[in-house]
């Protein structure tokens, strides 16, 4: 990556890790990209880490193994209870900051980085098509003053949304007060990643890491019978085809402006 500042921060942004398919072809993958574009911070989104729902304990620490620093993620954050109290432990496993105040867990962290620089992280969810938690938009401006306030300059902001107009219009709505606007959830990565005018490296969806022989991340047949038949059945986890999806993006440390951004989907 060629970076034009003498202070870079170069960050790794793991799409949505899918179950164990996901974890395999990630410790694959991983430090190959980290050598190659000399990443300082990783960041994952995780809540599809058990099996497609949830997260555990276990699995989070795992991701922290293999050299993940943050584990971001959205709604499927609520599906397993047990991992409750993990939510409230931990200062690198976020969930949306936009849940009432009184759910587990935080929607934001500060990560001091090797080189010297502070990266604040910064964990929302969407409105459009999902729960009608509060304003995604109104609590950013909030995390990002307070943030301001303690000195912060270098704000990532993972975006779990389903509606591309509604992370689109946060892209915006953002640009030029953040480092990164990084979408999430649909498990099907764009094509539209651009440092745009203000600063802010944006994607609408970073994708899945995980299986593509599947219906995002999903067995093919189950799925397929759920919308022929509009009856619940239960999902299972596919396996094959593991890709790792992401972006690598940079940012000059001195400013908090993004430099470039790097989509990829690497085969293990």
């Amino acid at each position: 990556m060629n970076n034009l500042s003498l202070n870079p921060i170069n960050v790794l942004f793991i799409a949505d890790i899918v179950g164990m398919p996901g974890y395999r072809v990630t410790a694959s993958c991983i430090q190959d990209i980290q050598k190659e574009h000399d990443v300082q911070l990783v960041i994952a989104n995780g809540e599809n880490g058990a099996a497609g729902k949830g997260l555990t304990a276990k699995i989070a620490e795992s991701f922290f193994d293999l050299g993940i620093d943050v584990i971001t993620s959205g709604n499927h954050i609520w599906d397993r209870q047990q991992f409750y109290p993990t939510l409230d432990k931990s200062g690198r496993i976020l969930r949306p900051l936009n849940y009432p105040a009184n759910c587990p867990g935080q929607g934001s962290c500060v990560v001091g980085l090797a080189n010297g620089f502070k990266v604040g992280v910064i964990n929302l969810q969407g409105r459009s098509f999902m729960y009608t938690i509060d304003c995604p938009f109104r609590v950013a401006d909030r995390e990002i003053e307070r943030m301001n306030r303690e000195g912060i300059k270098n704000i990532i902001v993972d975006f779990h949304a389903e509606a591309t107009a509604e992370k689109i219009a946060l892209g915006w709505y953002l640009d030029g007060r953040v480092s990164g606007v990084i979408g999430t959830h649909t498990h099907v990565q764009t094509a539209d990643e651009r440092v745009l005018p203000g600063g802010t490296a944006y994607i609408t969806d970073a994708g899945m890491t995980g299986p593509f022989d599947s219906v995002i991340g999903m067995e093919k047949e189950t799925a397929i019978q759920r919308f022929l038949t509009q009856r619940p059945l239960h999902y299972k986890m596919g396996e094959g085809d593991p890709k790792f999806c992401g972006v690598v993006f940079s940012i000059d440390g001195a400013s908090g402006k993004a430099l470039s951004i790097l989509r990829f989907q690497l085969s293990a």
